[in-house]
Parts: C-alpha cells; sequence; structure tokens
C-alpha cells in the first residue's frame, strides 16, 4: 500500500510538472495594457543620426526607432502603433521606471549597475558601440593619452561622462570637462569652440561628420582608440517576465531573419518555403506565438513591415546611409560580429 501510495505521489508531480510546460505565458500587465491603448509608449533619444531622429514632419527613423517598430507590427501588428516619446539621459530611466513608457529605446549602455540597482532588465544588444574622442586634427594629438590639459563636452549623467573621469584619472591626464544636459547642447558646445574635444560613442560621433560637421568634417578626427564597452539596447522594466520575453524574442527575430535569408522584400514568397524553419518564422509551420501571448505570424509581420536586423542597420548607418558606418562587432556572428540570435524553435 505505502509503495502504491508513493507511486501515486510521484505520478502526481510529475503530471503537475507536465501540465506546467505545456501551458502557454499568459499576457502581462504591460501587454495587456498596450492592447487596451492600441498603441506601444517608446522611448527614444531627442534625436541621435542614424538611431532616432525625427524630420520636420515629424516622421520618426532610426535603428531604434525600428525596434519600437518591430514591437508593436509582433504586438499591435501594425508598426505604425508607435507613441514616440522623446527621453534625455537624465530622464530615460525614470520614464520606464514610472510606467511613462513601455519600454526604453534609446541608445542605453548595459551595465551591471543600471541592471541590478534600476529595476530594469536589458532585452539584448541591437549596438556594439565604444566610446572615442573627436578634434580638430592636430600633429601633436595622435590618442588619448595626448588630449592632456584639453576642455572636454560630454553629456552629462552618462556612462560616458563616467568613462571619461575614470580613464583620465587612471592615466593621470588633466583635463576639464564641460557638461551638457542635452546632447544637442553637448554637440553646440564643440561645434561653438567651447571645447576642444568631444567624447562620445564612437557611432554618434561619426554622425555628426556627416551632419553638424558636413561642411568641414576634413578638418576633423576620430581618434581610434576606444576607452570603453559600450553594449546598448532595448530596455524593459524587471517583474513583467511575460513582456520581457516578447521585447527580447522582437530583437532576436529581426536578427534570425538576416540569419535565414528573409527580408521585407522576399518573406512573401518563403511563405511556400519546404525548409521547416522557415515555416516556422513566417506562421506557416509550428506556431511559436502562443507560448508569447501572440499569434502565429508575428514574426513574419516584423520583417513585413520592417525588415530584418541588416536592413535596419544598413539605411540607419550603414552603406545606404549618409553615415555609412561599416558593421564591424555588428555583423551577424557567422560573418565575423557579434550580432547573434538563439534559435527560434
Amino acid at each position: 500500500m505505502k509503495n502504491f501510495v508513493k507511486t501515486l505521489c510521484a505520478s502526481s508531480v510529475l503530471l503537475g510538472l507536465l501540465a506546467s510546460w505545456s501551458v502557454p505565458a499568459y499576457a502581462g500587465k504591460v501587454l495587456d495594457g498596450v492592447k487596451q491603448r492600441g498603441v506601444l509608449n517608446c522611448g527614444v533619444h531627442t534625436g541621435r543620426d542614424g538611431f532616432s531622429e525625427a524630420d520636420g514632419k515629424g516622421v520618426w527613423s532610426g535603428i531604434d526607432v525600428d525596434y519600437c517598430r518591430a514591437l508593436a507590427a509582433a504586438v499591435l501588428g501594425d508598426a505604425t502603433k508607435v507613441k514616440y516619446v522623446p527621453t534625455s539621459g537624465q530622464t530615460r530611466i525614470t520614464a520606464l521606471q514610472s510606467g511613462e513608457i513601455d519600454v526604453l529605446a534609446r541608445n542605453t549602455t548595459w551595465t551591471l549597475s543600471r541592471e541590478a540597482a534600476s529595476g530594469l532588465v536589458w532585452v539584448g544588444v541591437n549596438f556594439y558601440d565604444g566610446q572615442a574622442f573627436m578634434l580638430k586634427k592636430r600633429p601633436d594629438v595622435k590618442g588619448v593619452k595626448d588630449l592632456n590639459a584639453s576642455t572636454i563636452c560630454v553629456d552629462a549623467g552618462s556612462t560616458t561622462e563616467r568613462n571619461l573621469a575614470d580613464y583620465f584619472r587612471a592615466n593621470n591626464i588633466a583635463y576639464k570637462a564641460v557638461s551638457f544636459d542635452k546632447p544637442e547642447a553637448t554637440v553646440q558646445g564643440f561645434v561653438s569652440g567651447r571645447c576642444q574635444v568631444i567624447t562620445r560613442d564612437y557611432a554618434s560621433l561619426a554622425g555628426m561628420l556627416v551632419t553638424d560637421l558636413k561642411e568641414t568634417a576634413s578638418e576633423y578626427v576620430i581618434l581610434p582608440q576606444l576607452i570603453s564597452k559600450e553594449p546598448i539596447g532595448p530596455v524593459v522594466r524587471r517583474g513583467d517576465e511575460e513582456w520581457h520575453a516578447i521585447a527580447k524574442w522582437t530583437l532576436f527575430a529581426m536578427i534570425e531573419a538576416e540569419e535565414l535569408g528573409l527580408s521585407s522584400s522576399n518573406i512573401d514568397q518563403m511563405k511556400t518555403s519546404n525548409d521547416v524553419t522557415i515555416r516556422r518564422f513566417v506562421g506557416t509551420g509550428t506556431d511559436m506565438g502562443k507560448d508569447l501571448g501572440l499569434d502565429k505570424e508575428w514574426s513574419y509581420r516584423i520583417v513585413k513591415q520592417v525588415g530584418n536586423y541588416g536592413e535596419s542597420y544598413d539605411r540607419n548607418l550603414g552603406m545606404k546611409s549618409a553615415i555609412k558606418l561599416p558593421r564591424g562587432k555588428n555583423e551577424l556572428w557567422s560573418k565575423g560580429g557579434l550580432i547573434y540570435s538563439p534559435p527560434i524553435r
């Protein structure tokens, strides 16, 4: 009898575990709110070339903006259903913590202190960067350690400001920091001559050369040395695992699509593919949306309406953009870069 009871209890536990594994994820509070509202509130930069900026008609573009659009396509079925909320270096974290925005897609560096102490969690990395320095060409300056006694423009409240202080202190380099609350003011401070040097992520400085310094770009140089790692990507609030999963797999879907050769121009043709992996992705095979609380075509819509990661990179930062920034570390892992997606299966 005792053995029978033990067997029965063990069987009950096993059945319970199997049942829990088979139950799809339920919608979290953020997903419910987004669906009820009918629009995704996405925090973005106030204006950064290639990442997020609005034109004269208020139309937003950039690699971070494309992520917002992809998330809206997955969740709401329409990439245009996004409210872009411009945030500064000082307001971006509080805007997410307070619930003003559903996701922050604003070239925010992933650090231990931000994730552990701020109640936030990163979705992944959509751009690998590093902190660099730009100045007018000078024969006596070949590297960062030649910047002794320089005045340096920097964004206030950023990891850039902290990295600047840490690196120069560690290397006994004297400098005077001129901090600005708004990124636009930092650029203007440098352009107007308030500082001899400006420090920012490399991609941001490359963008300045083709916009703010377009007429005199040949007079400037970005020093080749990087003093930091800047893995940047979308962020959500901790505590809503369902929303975190959706936000995470939205980014991975863009990356996986490029790996699979799926693009906005060919994805409709791929709906008739015999490849099991592609069929899962485009929604004609196994339903990969139900465990996220989404429908079968969530990843298909991302690529159809926004494009894969490579398409987004090329039009905003790469060879089809004014910046023409080589992919480098932001190439797919299979081509020597760091961009990688877990399998969607």
